[in-house]
């Protein structure tokens, strides 16, 4: 009896010096609480499904629409391809990034306004599962808005007579990849740094969106006179697009070399900023 009395307090002694030193029990990665708190994420838009997927979709097909019925007959061809295959891979990639960083942060600023954000700071997560797992949310309704809205824009083509082909596959999954990540990541910053939904709605307004619509979504950056010319290869977004639309068209207006380094350069950098905001607990364990 003592002996077994014995090896239950060292075992208790041992637990209890882990406890105070921070060591955990789950290995060099919780993938369990990781895929957890990943689940969670899906599962929260997928709750809103109209809200979160199918309205984006209408938006970006509002937008085909009113380009082609509108504008269509009267734009000419850009580097000879027509006007509306031109648009739609902008479209595409303008979905992908914006619910990203919806999602993302959106999550974040709920969970703080509502005061539950303590509900996935007391789990046994590092800020590295908490980045990936917050990332891989954002990610995965990006992609999943990206694809309902090239399939339901390619539908849109083909009953005008245009097709949707994909001319350098490695484009396509590499900018959208990007761009979802990318964009999830700066939702993480941007969600840790506002305190009131105002704030976020001031990033999203005066940061996502010029950054989106100044980029090239719907005209030629090779058309833009000097300086704006210049400006543009600046702006980050601008290689996103240009690379994904790339991967449809088979042309692209930068060098897709430089566009790699670009981004990831940037998932680098807003992965790394993304991490340090959580491992400090910036603004969410105040």
């Amino acid at each position: 009896m003592d002996v077994a009395a014995d090896k239950r307090a060292e075992e208790y002694g041992a637990l209890k010096n882990a406890a105070a030193f921070g060591e955990r029990r789950f290995g060099a990665v919780n993938w369990l609480g990781l895929w957890t708190l990943y689940v969670k994420e899906v599962r929260r838009f997928l709750k809103v499904l109209f809200q979160t997927v199918i309205a984006p979709v209408i938006s970006t097909l509002l937008f085909l629409v009113v380009f082609t019925v509108a504008f269509g007959n009267v734009r000419p061809d850009v580097g000879g391809v027509p006007f509306i295959v031109f648009l739609t891979p902008g479209l595409v990639m303008m979905a992908v990034l914006t619910n990203a960083f919806t999602n993302s942060s959106s999550s974040l600023i709920i969970g703080k306004v509502q005061g539950s954000i303590v509900d996935v700071l007391m789990p046994p997560l590092s800020a590295a599962e908490l980045t990936v797992a917050f990332v891989a949310g954002a990610a995965t309704r990006g992609i999943m808005v990206g694809i309902i809205t090239a399939v339901t824009s390619a539908g849109f083509m083909a009953f005008n007579g245009y097709a949707l082909r994909i001319e350098m596959f490695w484009a396509v999954i590499y900018f959208s990849f990007s761009a979802a990540v990318m964009f999830g990541m700066l939702g993480v910053i941007g969600g840790i740094w506002a305190e009131k939904f105002d704030q976020l709605a001031a990033v999203t307004n005066f940061i996502i969106t010029p950054l989106t619509f100044l980029s090239g979504t719907f005209y030629s950056v090779n058309s833009l006179p000097e300086p704006f010319r210049t400006i543009t290869q600046y702006n980050p977004v601008f290689y996103l697009i240009d690379g994904f639309r790339a991967g449809f068209t088979g042309q692209a207006e930068a060098n897709l070399a430089i566009g790699i380094a670009v981004t990831m350069a940037l998932m680098l950098s807003l992965g790394s900023g993304a991490y340090l905001l959580l491992r400090a607990g910036y603004k969410l364990k105040e």
